[in-house]
């Protein structure tokens, strides 16, 4: 099978596509033949040598998240059979043609959903719907999310609106029509931030960072709570405010959750896809922070 590697940490450029053995699954194990898998910059860190607990062994591949068809079973799997369409988490190995996971975290695929779209919501959905779960964000709140046009915000947007909060969305100017269709008030980031959502006059109650910086600084500033303010980056200024982390963990259900409103059109993601030759390019791309998109790497087209 083709799989994207790398031989060394480093830059986009030390990515490249190579033929490697094909995985066998094992006991309690699905294979799936990838058709797409997310890029995420927690690849982007692990290709730079930025995550020294990571399991590295090069030559090593990337990928947190995969769409795609089972093709083979392991001993004792009942509950998947070769053709279904599934998705899911998978740790540095996403970004190839097969891969083997644990059939106990696969979840099914609806048919409504297409694959670059359920791959790009995997890690997007389980951190977004377990962020405002541990904030316990819902009816009467005012939600300030900071990056609300990334993936993870995209997603926590429209989770939140669903769940009867009032958003304000933290972007740059060419992302603000597009948080107004997820249904945020859009405010550009930068140091007139305080004085525009001062101007919305709407008190913020609550805050999701998903930038890191200034964003817990900026939110505690507006007068939210220490305890109702969470980052998904930022764990070092998160201490020094009193703040919290809230990176939840993987959960299949809660994926499961938030797949069935995508596929009912109730949560939409944009992606921007990317053939899995063009690997350098995507990671290029999730490094600058300004991609159209969540990236998804096209592994079957």
């Amino acid at each position: 099978m083709r799989a994207a590697v790398f031989d060394r940490f480093g830059p986009p450029e030390v990515l490249h596509v190579v033929h490697v053995p094909d995985p066998r699954p094992g006991p309690g194990e699905v294979r799936v033949r990838v058709l797409a898998a997310g890029v995420q910059p927690f690849d982007v860190a692990v290709r730079l040598g930025q995550m020294p607990w990571a399991p590295i062994a090069f030559p090593q591949t990337l990928g947190q998240e995969y769409a795609g068809v089972v093709d083979a079973v392991g001993e004792g799997v009942d509950d998947f059979a070769p053709g279904d369409p599934v998705l899911g988490s998978t740790m540095l190995n996403g970004a190839a043609e097969l891969l083997c996971v644990a059939a106990a975290n696969v979840v099914r695929k609806p048919d409504a959903l297409d694959f670059p779209i359920a791959a790009g919501l995997v890690a997007a959905a389980q951190t977004a719907s377990g962020a405002l779960l541990e904030l316990g964000v819902g009816e009467g709140d005012v939600l300030l999310i900071h990056a609300a046009a990334g993936s993870v915000g995209t997603v926590a947007t429209q989770l939140a609106r669903l769940a009867g909060a009032t958003v304000i969305g933290t972007a740059g100017p060419r992302n603000h029509e597009r948080l107004r269709r997820q249904g945020a008030i859009p405010v550009a980031y930068g140091p007139d931030l305080l004085r525009d959502v001062r101007g919305l006059d709407l008190r913020p109650t609550v805050a999701l960072d998903a930038a890191g910086g200034e964003a817990i600084t900026r939110s505690v500033e507006l007068g939210i709570a220490p305890d109702r303010v969470g980052t998904i980056v930022d764990d070092k200024v998160a201490a020094e405010h009193g703040t919290r982390v809230v990176r939840a963990g993987r959960d299949p259900k809660r994926l499961a959750h938030v797949v069935d409103l995508a596929a009912r059109g109730r949560v939409v993601l944009p992606v921007q896809p990317f053939p899995l030759d063009e690997v350098v390019e995507a990671h290029r791309a999730v490094e600058s922070r300004h991609s159209d998109g969540k990236v998804v790497l096209l592994v079957h087209p």
